[in-house]
């Protein structure tokens, strides 16, 4: 008796910059058969080499796969590829690993959908290098019935993850976890400013600043269960006792003739909570400053 095997499905990935192009060739090296496109051809010319089909025009790649893989520089670009392709986009699944926010990802979903298409937004939190490997995760959102049969297909990018139907979840989570990110930056930068004012290098902190914020992250957990209970009893970490230690670090970096630009916006969300009475609950309440 012969064996068969399945044939891999066919996949399409629109743009070839860095992250296109580390998409395609995670295919590529699965197995799957793909159709790249790029404004400038050329930079599909190695992924042809290992086997891919450059396809002349967006349209002609979308018609080539039932899974299209958008990954471009801006929602704008998003959509002006797919327009002229509308006619292929009946049954396909689009898949937009472009940076966007809520509003535009709803708006293009809502465009593929009048078009026939099923269509998943993608947060992709890698660099190219690490695309294909478990150091990589993307957080997809729309419907269930587009992720569930390309799931195989899309998690040989990177550990995937569906936040829901809505689409613009993976915006939204995008957008969170970047601010998380930009406000570590902001505090690293900060700190180095203040060392660097006496001598001290970077990398010198550095080594014992990592250590520190990866036990401080272990907090977040339990914030988030305050938050989301509404709950902000404790025993340790209170915002009186933090608006005093912001207000003493503050102080210690202006003497040092610093900006504090980066932290100094902090100590109102905290002076708002002491003031209404809430300087003995936890410091996680400092979130209903900004509702």
């Amino acid at each position: 008796m012969t064996a068969t095997t399945t044939p891999r499905q066919s996949v399409t990935v629109l743009g070839l910059g860095n992250l296109g192009r580390a998409v395609a060739e995670a295919f590529l090296a699965a197995g799957h058969p793909t159709t790249v496109w790029n404004r400038t051809p050329s930079r599909a010319d190695a992924l042809v080499a290992r086997g891919a089909v450059r396809a002349a025009s967006p349209a002609e790649a979308v018609e080539a796969s039932e899974l299209v893989v958008v990954t471009v520089l801006d929602h704008d670009t998003a959509r002006d590829l797919l327009a002229p392709a509308a006619a292929a986009l009946p049954d396909r699944t689009v898949v937009n690993l472009t940076t966007s926010t809520p509003g535009p990802a709803r708006e293009l979903a809502a465009w593929a959908g009048a078009q026939g298409a099923r269509y998943l937004s993608g947060a992709v939190y890698a660099v190219p290098q690490t695309i294909g490997t478990d150091e990589a995760f993307i957080l997809y959102s729309g419907p269930e019935e587009a992720y569930g049969p390309h799931r195989a297909a899309l998690d040989l990018l990177g550990p995937g993850t569906h936040v829901g139907a809505d689409p613009a979840l993976a915006a939204v989570h995008d957008v969170a976890l970047l601010s998380g990110m930009y406000g570590m930056f902001a505090g690293f930068f900060q700190a180095v400013a203040l060392t660097r004012s006496e001598g001290i290098p970077a990398a010198a902190l550095t080594e014992h600043l990592v250590t520190w914020l990866k036990a401080a992250a272990d907090a977040l957990p339990q914030f988030a269960k305050e938050i989301d209970a509404g709950e902000y009893g404790t025993q340790t970490s209170s915002l009186e006792m933090n608006a005093a230690g912001l207000r003493n670090i503050l102080a210690a970096t202006e003497a040092q003739g610093l900006s504090t630009d980066l932290i100094a916006p902090l100590l109102p969300l905290f002076d708002r909570q002491v003031a209404e009475g809430h300087g003995a609950q936890s410091l996680a309440r400092a979130v209903e400053s900004l509702t």
